[in-house]
């Protein structure tokens, strides 16, 4: 490493300090884990003639190019410009000099699972909500990591996330169309919350436990169940991995819209850059909210948004999570 290398301006511009001396890795942001195929080639060129032949797959559905020197990042910044043209600029991001690079690293590249464009569980497009976020939060140095998922299966692990969009359907019933073979009552019992039941010859939904799944839809033979058109969705908050405190995120709120959901994660960077501990190097979203509490935060997030009618937030939240100071381990080997 060059000992004029500024390391802050490396780092937010995208790149990773390694531990290959002289040698940097590029990181690059794919909103929604879908990009045309075509990319394909430059990023293979990129890998080729500057780093050392090889890509790495990130967790965050981004690509990871190792070994590239420091003095080819100017270079190699100019020839990303067709990616941030289509996957930034195209979806309304404002970067002043796409030709630099790419402006932040903080806020992290929203994930999301394939969605309904090719899954039959999924409730929406998740890809669409995906650009959506992207377009709102980024470029931003706080540190925020954000999952959007298209069923409450969760395959992208949204509830990991500091923020977690989990499509949600409200199911909407046709009594004329039942025919009463309680298909959809048995497998919401079976595989889901038990939020369906025979009454009388009708199928009769627990708004309490549904979670808004599908399923009922997907096993009804007769098209008895229906997806309502209207959107809805769930939002966890503060989930995390880490060292200090690593927990499973809690639901917010739910039945939500789109709109309510992208006001919600763009009012949290103002409550961030309200509460953060800025003699910190950076302080992760998450240790912002145990600091000031849930109701500090809940307000702040919630100010002058319009929540839609059949949105519900929850009063309190208390996380649990990882603590390593335990008596669950055995010291005495013979206690086996």
């Amino acid at each position: 490493m060059t000992l004029d290398l500024d390391r802050k301006k490396v780092v937010k511009n995208n790149w990773r300090v390694t531990k290959v001396r002289g040698k940097s890795a590029l990181r690059i942001r794919i909103p929604g884990g879908h990009m045309s195929a075509k990319h394909f080639d430059l990023i293979r060129q990129i890998a080729e003639n500057y780093g050392n032949g090889t890509v790495h797959i990130t967790t965050r559905q981004g690509f990871e190019l190792p070994e590239i020197p420091y003095e080819k990042i100017p270079e190699v910044n100019r020839m990303l410009y067709p990616l941030l043209q289509d996957l930034e600029l195209a979806i309304g991001v404002q970067i002043d000099k796409p030709e630099n690079g790419y402006p932040a690293a903080g806020t992290r590249n929203v994930a999301a699972c394939i969605g309904n464009r090719v899954c039959p569980f999924a409730n929406f497009d998740t890809t669409v909500l995906a650009k959506k976020i992207e377009k709102e939060i980024y470029p931003n140095d706080l540190h925020v990591k954000i999952a959007v998922t298209g069923c409450p299966n969760d395959c992208i692990k949204a509830r990991m996330h500091d923020y977690g969009v989990i499509g949600v359907a409200e199911p909407v019933y046709d009594y004329e169309r039942c025919i009463g073979c309680q298909a959809c009552v048995k497998n919401c019992k079976k595989k889901v919350t038990g939020a369906l039941a025979m009454h009388n010859g009708k199928v009769v939904r627990d708004e309490r436990l549904c979670i808004g799944c599908g399923e009922c839809v997907l096993q009804c033979p007769t098209s008895a169940w229906t997806r309502n058109p209207e959107k809805y969705f769930n939002l966890t908050i503060m989930g995390r991995t880490g060292k200090k405190n690593p927990r499973i995120g809690e639901l917010f709120v739910q039945w939500a819209t789109a709109d309510v959901v992208v006001a919600i994660i763009k009012n949290t960077y103002k409550y961030a850059e309200k509460y953060i501990d800025k003699t910190l190097v950076k302080e992760h979203i998450g240790y912002i909210v145990d600091r000031t509490g849930y109701q500090v935060f809940r307000d702040a997030v919630l100010d002058g948004i319009e929540l839609n009618p059949k949105a519900r937030v929850a009063k309190h939240i208390q996380w649990g999570g990882h603590f390593y100071a335990s008596d669950i381990f055995m010291t005495d080997q013979s206690a086996k």
